[in-house]
């Protein structure tokens, strides 16, 4: 039992699992105000322009069954905003990526050798001479 705990401790502690746990609690967040702002703001205003249509009470019946395609609606709303804000913050983060990568591939030019040097100064000396 002692060392199926230290296992567990082990498993817990390492920062993917850590980062995971912090991705999807943050993620739980971020749906409850996008669902917010979709049903508070976005959807009233989108059923006032189409001439007040309150869109969470759209539904239909057949026989005993009622579909409310209007959750359905906005339900789909959300999901687009909340697909479209994931790829913006991706589209940032790759972008920042890119530049980590383009200034680690900047290397300096080699420093020349004393060597090196005084040979580009003779053949310099003798183009002058000529």
């Amino acid at each position: 039992m002692k060392k199926m705990m230290k296992e567990f401790k082990e498993f817990i502690s390492k920062g993917n699992v850590l980062d995971l746990a912090v991705g999807v609690v943050i993620g739980g967040a971020f749906g409850k105000i996008v669902t917010s702002l979709v049903d508070n703001i976005i959807m009233p205003l989108v059923g006032l322009v189409c001439g007040g249509v309150n869109f969470a009470g759209l539904h239909f019946q057949v026989k005993d069954a009622v579909i409310y395609y209007g959750a359905f609606l906005q339900n789909v709303v959300d999901f687009l905003i909340v697909a479209f804000c994931i790829f913006i913050f991706i589209k940032f983060v790759n972008k920042l990526n890119r530049k980590k990568a383009k200034e680690e591939e900047k290397v300096e030019a080699p420093k020349k050798s004393e060597e090196v040097i005084l040979l580009e100064q003779i053949r310099d000396e003798l183009k002058k001479r000529k």
